[in-house]
């Protein structure tokens, strides 16, 4: 089969080859992709030690060519998106079952596609917070994938939506997907917050932990920056807000979440926030644009039968 596979002499490290069929496991469908997702992390933090003609990739959605072994999951033909560690970039992927969820005929699987990473890891951290009806919320990093998830399901459940950018000209819509504030950094900020979705680490996690209200609570969740965080603990005691930092991990089984999402997708209450989409064999330009923050949203690779 095509796939996207690890090359240490190629652009990024990515080229399209060649790689063995997967062979599903009990509790995994086939599935022949035709669209995939690129999530920074995945690019930015993605191992240089990887084997040769490993085949990468987290986001991926398709039909079900095969069914798995035990029963578990959809028939051939089944419509489904799927998450997974590795494997996605490639025409065929061996899901498991309980990370995948269907997908009606009238979404569009390039859109299906951009929702497992991103926008599971929005919505689980956004529970991490607990209520926030009422309640202001600050997204750093709202510009990019997870970002623009978070703002959405953010305003979803009733809270007041502060979405912070690194720059002016990347806030474009944020305000149509729920944004109450929107604003440069933290400097902006026109009260405390209680909660804060991070994305983007380094300084600008330092600055936001220092703006919560008593109680508040923050979920690192990414380091777009890809800087470390320093906070100076003396000077946080000397603020009146007591608040805490938790470290967020997105965890499976992503199935239920993906199930709930594509629900709001299909009822028009969530858009995937596609800022660059294209074939396949684009995947070094598509890369380096996520990597230069040049994409609003998501990137979404269409495979050849499936070019938008």
């Amino acid at each position: 089969m095509q796939a996207l596979i690890h090359d240490a002499a190629a652009p990024l490290r990515l080229r399209l080859g060649t790689a063995p069929d997967p062979r599903p496991g009990p509790s995994q469908a086939l599935v022949r992709v035709a669209a995939v997702s690129l999530n920074f992390g995945e690019i930015a933090f993605r191992p240089a030690d990887a084997p040769p003609g490993f085949v990468p990739g987290w986001d991926a959605a398709g039909h079900v060519v095969q069914a798995a072994a035990d029963g578990s999951g959809p028939p051939v033909g089944t419509r489904v998106v799927s998450f997974g560690w590795s494997g996605a970039w490639a025409e065929l992927r061996a899901a498991g079952t309980a990370d995948l969820a269907v997908v009606p005929e009238e979404v569009d699987l390039g859109a299906a596609s951009a929702l497992p990473v991103a926008g599971v890891t929005a919505l689980q951290a956004l529970r991490r917070l607990g209520s926030v009806i009422g309640r202001r919320v600050l997204v750093t990093g709202a510009s990019g994938g997870v970002g623009r998830f978070a703002v959405q399901l953010a305003a979803l459940a009733g809270a007041h939506v502060v979405a912070s950018v690194g720059d002016p000209a990347r806030a474009v819509g944020l305000t149509d997907l729920g944004a109450a504030e929107v604003t440069v950094g933290v400097e902006g900020l026109s009260a405390p917050v209680y909660g804060v979705l991070d994305n983007v680490g380094g300084d600008l996690l330092a600055e936001a932990f220092m703006r919560l209200e008593d109680d508040g609570v923050v979920q690192a969740i990414g380091m777009a920056s890809r800087r470390p965080t320093l906070i100076d603990f003396e000077t946080a005691r000397t603020r009146t807000a007591r608040g805490r930092i938790e470290n967020f991990n997105v965890a499976g089984p992503f199935g239920p979440d993906l199930d709930h999402l594509v629900g709001l997708l299909r009822a028009g209450r969530l858009d995937p926030q596609i800022g660059w989409r294209g074939p396949w064999e684009e995947v070094s330009e598509a890369a380096e644009a996520l990597l230069a923050r040049r994409v609003p949203g998501k990137v979404v690779l269409d495979l050849p039968e499936h070019h938008a």
